[in-house]
């Protein structure tokens, strides 16, 4: 962490030195603090059995700052479960990075955001409410330590390339096995996204992450749909594992919106197992909600999900949940 501050501090002050060299009447630089805050009240049912649970997901502290035109900058606080040990909230800095753009090419460095599922994400919208697929089902990490790079060469054809350290902004490892990705979005048409997406990681057994995902905007409504595989993970070879998912959202009212959404996740046996590898977590996932947002900064969402598990000694599992997201 001591070297990763170092590196951050000297990228701000060289940045600080251009940008003074650079610098035009015109421009004052800026700041604007943020906070995002994930709660809820839900209720598990299973097997006959009811148990209910006051919950606070997350909370993101941070800071946005422009220090130019051309230079800007973040950093992220999340404040989380780990879901490791007898710790129940744990800090991390999720972000920490600088960006710098001109016309149509941008680049960060630091601890920054993946390309994996962050356009998936961004046209999803409801991350206060459930993950996208390949971040509930453990294909990635949201954030991650080093550089990514994006250019728009036309206003339908965007490409993006990424290398970080692979572990995860809750695990910077130092090794030599590093996660490459790249990726391309298309919009042929106004209002229709496609996107696929390529990483690898390691040499000897490499895991790699292919996504596939389309979505459409109707005006009051979207819908989207996406195909996700991992191949070889954690470097174990035919540890494979797959799967689908497809949104609707639909607009009722200025403040009233409709959301459903399908999940399918599946695996493979590894050679000389009779079962599949994540066979214990592998199943589908129904879900449909009611997002209402009574002010400005608040999202109040009443939701019903049922999982499905594709190991038969499992029951399927339903949850009630009113989920909040309170940002300013």
């Amino acid at each position: 962490m001591k070297k990763i501050t170092t590196l951050l501090i000297f990228a701000m002050l060289l940045t600080f030195n251009l940008s003074a060299q650079n610098d035009k009447e015109s421009f004052k630089p800026s700041g604007k603090a943020f906070v995002r805050i994930f709660s809820n009240f839900h209720s598990t049912i299973s097997e006959g059995t009811t148990s209910s649970a006051f919950e606070l997901d997350r909370a993101y502290l941070g800071y946005d700052f422009n220090l130019s035109e051309n230079f800007s900058g973040k950093i992220n606080f999340d404040i989380g479960n780990p879901g490791v040990g007898k710790l129940e909230m744990t800090a991390y800095i999720k972000n920490a990075y600088l960006s710098y753009s001109k016309n149509d090419f941008s680049v960060m460095f630091g601890m920054i955001p993946t390309t994996q599922f962050n356009f998936q994400e961004n046209i999803w919208g409801y991350r206060y409410i459930a993950k996208v697929f390949q971040d509930e089902y453990k294909m990635g990490s949201s954030a991650d330590l080093g550089l990514s790079a994006s250019y728009n060469f036309t206003s339908w054809l965007s490409a993006d390339a990424i290398i970080v350290n692979g572990e995860g902004y809750k695990a910077l490892q130092a090794d030599n096995n590093f996660r490459s990705g790249v990726g391309i979005t298309l919009k042929p048409v106004k209002k229709l996204n496609i996107r696929g997406y390529f990483d690898i990681m390691g040499s000897d057994s490499a895991q790699t992450t292919f996504a596939s995902f389309v979505s459409y905007d109707f005006g009051k409504a979207t819908i989207g749909a996406e195909y996700n595989l991992q191949q070889n993970t954690g470097y174990v070879d035919g540890k494979n594992y797959s799967g689908a998912s497809a949104f609707a959202t639909v607009n009722m009212a200025k403040n009233i919106k409709i959301v459903g959404r399908y999940d399918y996740l599946t695996s493979v046996a590894l050679e000389g197992q009779s079962s599949n590898w994540n066979n214990k977590k592998d199943g589908s996932l129904i879900f449909a909600g009611i997002e209402y947002q009574p002010v400005k900064g608040v999202k109040i969402a009443p939701n019903y999900r049922l999982w499905n598990p594709a190991d038969s000694e499992q029951k399927p599992t339903q949850y009630i949940y009113l989920s909040c997201e309170i940002k300013f």
